[in-house]
């Protein structure tokens, strides 16, 4: 017996046409019995009428609602592949049923997306290069209109001059490829419903402050007339990272969480799917999804810096013409396309696939982030928007030195080059001391004790950041250590240096741990940066590394290290109940200290090993660290600041571990500070 829809879900179109009651067969329905009865599906674009004056038919040409799916988001996105190579649930014959805006031009009343270049419905661009099939110079010759479009030259293509050297092919999505894309956009829809609108909630107010790559008000706007108005990859990436706080929602906290990791899957290929005529959005979705623990790949970095470069985005948009908002968009992603490339390159040991003579992007300002700290969510366990812009500011000047200091350190000709130690120590210096600037530079906001009751902070991957990129760069100068000389073989002055650069290392690991022994729940329950947990990992590895190098004959030296990097395993085991990313570097740790103990006999794992870590993904709301009191960092039940027990007046945030230079001019080796 068919049942009538619930009062609170609004009738079809047809129904309401009709003025009947709109009735399903059952509450696995899709369509109505009406909507059925004429083999159609049932549409929601027409808002019910009102009484004073009727909706315009603008608005009424694109509003729809929500899939009326009954308990959706437990049910697999069913896909089946597309003529045009995109997929699509079987359900979905046409997306002809729904009206669809192309031209944002057209939108009645005030709108951020009227005359934007990346930003419109159903269409793509692609910039022209100077060495491809068509010749920028020649639209000097052709006239233009008032949006600097040209007379179509290869229709239903349009050319279009964003500036004097920037020039765009305007592409129209085919009706198949809009088919597949509402589609697509369908079924995300329905494996949240009807929870999308609160997990766009959590979003923007725990991710978005840290990483803003998207812009709030326009997606927003997007989404409010119609979640068909966003691109699938745009749409179910922020679903995806916002399942990881569901537990941070009142309204979802104590629902069934739809699973991650289908809609995930999902998500990911319809990535790779819009290759070919992919837009912005698609590559802040992109960028987005790569910071979820499951996603990790360094295919998928190259797959988007590709996507970005036939998008200009590595080019300078200063003097384009656009709306300031869309150059703020481009240059914010454009820039978190750059950290995640280099910081990719980084912990996947490769090479960077953007080129220093091949970006052209000007720095951020503050004008480039249109929130400001009166926009913050007051509803607990939301993260700062000023604490955040900053934190990504700083996070993107960081970025450029470690780019730096791969292409000294770790290109494959850099590897292949036989340094002495004293020229190792002098490509290091530069690098070192413009890291030490950038740290003295940290503004008191971002410490890590500032932190605000209730509210979350993200500043802890920055500063973790920051100790991998030291570590990193004394990696490279141990390198010249090789395995441990023996007493006498050094040249006069070398010992002396061998000695002096392992204290600086040690120094570097020890900063790191207290560094992590710091950390607060406030710290654990917030974003991190997708290369947070491999960071932990090689921090850890960099103590097995001054293990295995310590002399034969040192074996308290050895066993010193061997210590301290059980420590660091203890007090990332017993912090990953509250954030399970460190469980990655607390399985990778745990194997490569079961080496260490094969190795030289020691024992290096003083503490039971923690099963299947390497693999664990991570979810911030995992564990007893939820919403909780500080993880005790020791293991004594006092909890935090019992580490620093016995030296009080330690002030973490004001003490330095001195650099190698000031250790090598304590020596006399001629490496004097400036």
């Amino acid at each position: 017996m068919a049942s009538p829809r619930p009062k609170d879900l609004r009738p079809c179109d047809n129904c309401r046409r009709r003025k009947i009651r709109c009735l399903f067969a059952s509450d696995d329905a899709v369509n109505c019995v009406l909507c059925d009865s004429r083999s159609t599906q049932c549409t929601y674009v027409q808002e019910p009428p009102r009484k004073k004056r009727a909706l315009s038919a603008a608005n009424d040409d694109n509003r729809t609602s929500a899939p009326p799916a009954s308990g959706g988001h437990r049910q697999p996105i069913q896909m089946v592949a597309s003529a045009g190579g995109r997929s699509r649930p079987s359900r979905h014959k046409s997306a002809s049923d729904t009206p669809v805006l192309r031209d944002y031009a057209q939108l009645p009343g005030r709108s951020l997306l009227k005359e934007t270049l990346g930003h419109q419905n159903r269409q793509s661009s692609s910039v022209l290069g100077a060495t491809g099939d068509f010749d920028p110079s020649w639209t000097r010759f052709l006239p233009c209109n008032d949006k600097g479009e040209f007379p179509p030259l290869r229709p239903p293509q349009i050319l279009r001059r964003a500036g004097t050297a920037a020039h765009f092919m305007m592409r129209p999505d085919t009706k198949e490829e809009m088919d597949a894309e509402l589609a697509n956009l369908d079924a995300i829809e329905k494996f949240v419903y009807p929870h999308g609108p609160e997990l766009v909630k959590i979003y923007f107010r725990i991710v978005h402050p840290s990483f803003p790559i998207l812009h709030k008000n326009v997606f927003l706007e997007k989404h409010g007339r119609s979640y068909r108005e966003l691109t699938p990859t745009g749409l179910g990436a922020v679903y995806v990272l916002a399942l990881n706080w569901w537990s941070y929602s009142h309204a979802l906290s104590g629902l069934p969480k739809p699973d991650a990791k289908v809609l995930e899957a999902k998500v990911l290929t319809m990535l790779f799917d819009v290759h070919r005529r992919p837009k912005i959005s698609d590559l802040q979705g992109g960028l987005v999804l790569t910071q979820s623990p499951n996603v990790g790949s360094w295919a998928l970095t190259g797959h988007l810096v590709a996507m970005a470069q036939n998008l200009g985005l590595n080019a300078d948009c200063t003097d384009w013409q656009i709306p300031d908002w869309e150059r703020g968009v481009r240059k914010r992603v454009a820039w978190a396309l750059y950290m995640q490339d280099k910081w990719g390159a980084l912990v996947y040991g490769r090479g960077s696939h953007i080129r220093a003579d091949d970006w052209d992007v000007m720095p951020l300002t503050p004008s480039d982030f249109p929130e400001t700290a009166k926009d913050d969510d007051r509803e607990e366990g939301s993260a700062e928007i000023e604490k955040g812009r900053q934190t990504f500011l700083r996070m993107v000047s960081l970025t450029r030195i470690v780019a730096e200091l791969l292409d000294t350190f770790f290109t494959l000709r850099a590897l292949k080059e036989q340094r002495t130690l004293h020229d190792m120590l002098a490509a290091a210096k530069p690098l070192q001391l413009e890291l030490r600037a950038w740290y003295a530079a940290m503004p008191p906001g971002l410490s890590l004790e500032d932190t605000v009751p209730m509210k979350l902070s993200s500043v802890g991957y920055l500063h973790l950041a920051y100790y991998t990129a030291e570590i990193t760069l004394h990696r490279a100068i141990m390198r010249c250590h090789g395995p441990a000389p023996a007493p006498g073989s050094l040249a006069p002055g070398d010992g002396d240096l061998y000695a002096i650069t392992r204290r600086a290392a040690e120094a570097r690991f020890i900063s790191a741990l207290e560094f992590v022994k710091r950390l607060k729940a406030e710290h654990f329950q917030s974003f991190w940066y997708f290369s947070s947990s491999i960071s932990l990992a090689i921090i850890g590895i960099f103590a097995g590394v001054l293990c295995a190098t310590s002399r034969t004959e040192d074996v308290l030296e050895r066993e010193d290290y061997i210590n301290k990097l059980a420590e660091y395993r203890w007090v990332l085991r017993v912090r990953s109940t509250g954030a399970e990313f460190m469980k990655y570097a607390v399985g990778i740790l745990d194997a490569g200290s079961q080496l260490l103990e094969e190795q030289f006999g020691l024992h290096a794992t003083r503490v039971p090993p923690l099963l299947d870590l390497a693999s664990a993904p991570w979810t911030p709301n995992g564990g007893g660290g939820e919403k909780g009191g500080e993880v005790d960092g020791d293991g004594d039940g006092e909890g935090e600041g019992d580490a620093d027990e016995g030296s009080e007046d330690t002030n973490w945030d004001t003490w330095v571990v001195p650099s190698m230079d000031e250790l090598l001019t304590s020596v006399g080796t001629g490496w004097p500070l400036p």
